[in-house]
């Protein structure tokens, strides 16, 4: 691989494409168990019939573990929207279903959601009493089996020249509750400063799946919290913002 064909650089790793397969180069010291994790995550995924990048290999180069996949030629529908924004509520539709398409499968090896977001709570820096309702609150909220992206975004999008769409990046899918994935891509969205496009995904989410906005709202400190265990302080210091809001607009 030539430097020359880099195509992202990230914080914990390097993304390069040789000829039709993309090579994800993670630095050295990341976790090995989370590298073959990620890729177990996008092998089952596959089984679904998902439109994905099929894995090729995991391997080392250089002394560094990387993950070989398909490269899919396109754009981003996150580089799209920066581009088109009169045709924001187009790609919005086709963002909301492709997320329910996601959610209409299962994979039962996926890693349970509810034990992802318990296991994180617990990491926090949040007080004992604290971590205490947010499990309580979690343990309360409806157990299902529908596969969940965990970090869905325009970013994590890509779309082809011919207009099929793939979804990329499934380091963090479970099976779970559909309406914590879609919390979390409304937190995502507001990560940006993007909080009118994160009402605008919110209702045509809720109004797509036939779900009550309150329903998806109460999953918000619960995701919030489980997510700030990771990221930068001023993320961090956004997402706990969230954890003791109880009314909504």
């Amino acid at each position: 691989m030539k430097p020359e064909n880099i195509i992202a650089v990230r914080a914990t790793k390097k993304v390069y494409r040789d000829g039709d397969l993309c090579v994800k180069v993670f630095n050295e010291g990341y976790s090995k168990a989370d590298i073959l994790n990620e890729a177990l995550n996008q092998a089952r995924i596959e089984e679904t019939g998902l439109n994905i990048p099929k894995i090729h290999e995991v391997g080392m180069f250089d002394g560094k573990w990387a993950i070989v996949s398909d490269f899919i030629e396109g754009e981003t529908m996150a580089s799209l929207m920066e581009k088109n924004p009169e045709k924001i509520d187009e790609y919005l539709n086709e963002f909301v279903d492709l997320q329910l398409e996601i959610h209409s499968k299962s994979c039962p090896l996926l890693s349970k959601l509810k034990d992802k977001m318990n296991n994180k709570i617990s990491l926090t820096t949040l007080d004992a009493t604290t971590r205490y309702e947010l499990h309580t609150r979690l343990e309360g909220m409806p157990k299902h089996k529908k596969v969940c992206h965990g970090d869905f975004n325009p970013s994590n999008v890509i779309v082809a020249k011919d207009g099929k769409k793939f979804v990329i990046d499934w380091s963090h899918a479970t099976q779970g509750n559909a309406s914590a994935d879609a919390a979390r891509t409304y937190l995502l969205f507001c990560l940006e400063g993007k909080e009118d496009i994160a009402k605008k995904y919110l209702d045509l989410f809720c109004k797509k799946s036939n779900t009550a906005k309150q329903y998806v709202q109460k999953w918000m400190p619960i995701v919030a919290a489980s997510q700030s265990v990771k990221g930068n302080d001023a993320e961090r210091e956004f997402l706990l913002s969230w954890v003791d809001v109880v009314d909504y607009e």
